[in-house]
């Protein structure tokens, strides 16, 4: 696919949570799961129209909406050479007319794809209608979508964390360095007391 992208917990302080899990409690947080955040997902797959078996996958942001067209043909024949596919975007609601736009062919390893683009003016429910033409016959498929404002979510969240948990891992790595140097000089004091005490030994032996 074209638009495939081909620490450890201490306490900050006595009673306070540590920092790493609270960014990870704060990144498992429940979002809804109509909403979209992150990278393109699908929402019609294996569905054969036509002469053709497509997969319809989407990024539906407010403003520019894309979405992405995956053909095979069906057992037995080939796609059309003079394909061509359209998406229709309409509110639920009906409160605004269905509007089409044509996806275009791009070049994409081992496989026929279709990008297009589409415009959505408000976060809501949406209808998407895809639809095909050619020689060999055509159809259409329907389904819905929430449109979510553009953004990664909870990745953004963690962006935002990101300052805290360098300046986490900072501490941590300077208490593990008190730590190590705090350890060798109590087993350079237990040695330099171990030498002293076998020396009296020997002493007393005499």
């Amino acid at each position: 696919m074209a638009f495939v992208y081909e620490m450890p917990n201490r306490l900050t302080g006595r009673g306070k949570i540590p920092v790493g899990l609270l960014a990870v409690l704060l990144l498992m947080l429940p979002l809804p799961a109509s909403a979209h955040n992150g990278p393109p997902f699908p929402i019609i797959e294996n569905k054969k129209i036509g002469p053709c078996i497509v997969a319809l996958w989407t990024h539906p942001d407010v403003g520019s909406g894309a979405f992405y067209v995956f053909v095979e043909s069906a057992p037995g024949g080939r796609v059309p050479d003079d394909l061509k596919i359209k998406i229709g975007v309409q509110p639920v609601t009906g409160r605004l007319p269905e509007r089409f736009y044509a996806a275009e062919r791009v070049k994409s390893h081992g496989q026929v794809q279709f990008n297009a683009q589409a415009e959505f003016d408000r976060q809501e429910l949406w209808r998407v209608r895809l639809v095909l033409q050619s020689s060999q016959g055509g159809g259409e498929a329907t389904a819905q979508v929430e449109v979510t404002p553009p953004g990664f979510g909870r990745w953004d969240l963690l962006l935002y964390l990101l300052p805290f948990l360098l300046v986490a891992f900072l501490w941590l790595r300077g208490v593990s360095r008190a730590r190590r140097r705090r350890n060798g000089q109590l087993g350079q004091e237990d040695r330099a007391a171990n030498t002293t005490q076998m020396a009296g030994n020997a002493g007393r032996a005499n």
